[in-house]
């Protein structure tokens, strides 16, 4: 028999808690890993370290860690490099992340650099990011740049605190993980087109998670705890994809590209998932799926359809069409090498009602 070659690394999350309350756990799943010495708490300032940081910090005081809270407002090489600092000068033995994206994002990156172990505690569920290994951080021209992190140790993610957030940013992870049809549909396009490499297991997986958005949009809008526990337990699965594919790609195509454009050149633009989300529409026009049925899910939830409801004006969406194809251009998309001409953005927005 010959011996197989190919040697697959897949870092998982070791404990997942999703439920109401579960944050009071926090003490008692770092002793159950076996994690000793001091914990940072990495959270944002204000709102996130009322509800959660420093209920984090008395938690683990009172279960015998030495515990510091570190603020941060964004996620960028300063602030990457305070955090490291902070951990590197008191001797901190893991790190844990309370908060949204960027809180959790910093945590992640710092965490990875200085090979300590990381728990991701979400405060939102706007995006998958609270389970995956990867880490998003802006360039100097606002362009994004995508990281290899490490998946966290844990997630503990209270249903409480996140079906208090503002709705807005449950139906903004709603619209990220449906990106992940399109971003399968990609992945497939360029395995046959350009030999990129492909895992049916985790591609699967991406797509049950969609699956599980459409399935339950009708429960999500009532903008309940139990919805905050679905869209959560989606946000979960599609991370764990990422870290079964070993890259983005499972999570993350041709919608994401439009989103990211977005970023680089509206004056405001909107939530990642929200802009994911109508993203997803127009690229599930150009593979003449049914995109009507993803527009319909999001409209259900209450996410934004419309460049008005993005609050973004049309032109920077057409922008961002004929320009998408260039972020991250190693990942092949439908959008091709070239891109979409003014002209045919146009058309897009416009079959797809994104823009009047």
């Amino acid at each position: 028999m010959e011996p197989c070659e190919k040697v697959k690394w897949m870092q998982l999350p070791r404990e997942v808690l999703v439920g109401h309350g579960v944050l009071e756990e926090i003490g008692r799943v770092c002793r159950h890993l076996g994690l000793r010495g001091g914990a940072t708490v990495v959270t944002g300032a204000r709102y996130t370290r009322k509800i959660a940081g420093e209920r984090v910090v008395e938690i683990l005081a009172d279960s015998g860690y030495e515990v510091q809270l570190v603020e941060v407002q964004a996620i960028n090489p300063d602030s990457i490099e305070r955090v490291r600092e902070i951990i590197k000068e008191n001797k901190m033995s893991f790190v844990l992340g309370v908060g949204g994206g960027t809180i959790i994002d910093t945590a992640k990156i710092t965490s990875f650099e200085l090979g300590i172990p990381f728990i991701s505690v979400p405060t939102i569920a706007s995006h998958d990011g609270i389970a995956s290994p990867r880490a998003s951080i802006k360039g100097d021209d606002r362009s994004p740049v995508s990281r290899q992190a490490q998946a966290p140790l844990a997630v503990i993610a209270d249903t409480r605190i996140i079906s208090s957030a503002p709705f807005r940013f449950t139906a903004a992870g709603c619209g990220d993980i449906l990106a992940n049809y399109t971003a399968v549909r990609d992945w497939q396009l360029a395995q046959r087109l350009q030999n990129a490499e492909f895992s049916s297991y985790a591609a699967a997986l991406s797509e049950m998670t969609a699956n599980m958005i459409l399935e339950n949009a009708a429960k999500i809008k009532k903008r309940d705890e139990k919805a905050a526990w679905t869209v959560v337990k989606a946000l979960v699965s599609s991370g764990v994809a990422i870290s079964i594919a070993g890259s983005s790609a499972p999570a993350s195509g041709s919608e994401h590209k439009f989103s990211h454009a977005l970023d680089m050149i509206a004056d405001k633009p909107a939530l990642h998932g929200e802009q994911c989300g109508v993203g997803t529409i127009m690229m599930s026009y150009l593979y003449g799926d049914d995109w009507q049925r993803i527009r319909d899910t999001l409209k259900e939830i209450g996410a934004p359809t419309t460049a008005k409801e993005l609050g973004i004006k049309d032109e920077y969406i057409i922008e961002a069409l004929t320009i998408a194809h260039k972020i991250n251009p190693e990942r092949y998309t439908i959008l091709g090498e070239s891109g979409l001409t003014k002209e045919a953005a146009v058309r897009l927005a416009l079959a797809t009602g994104v823009i009047e």
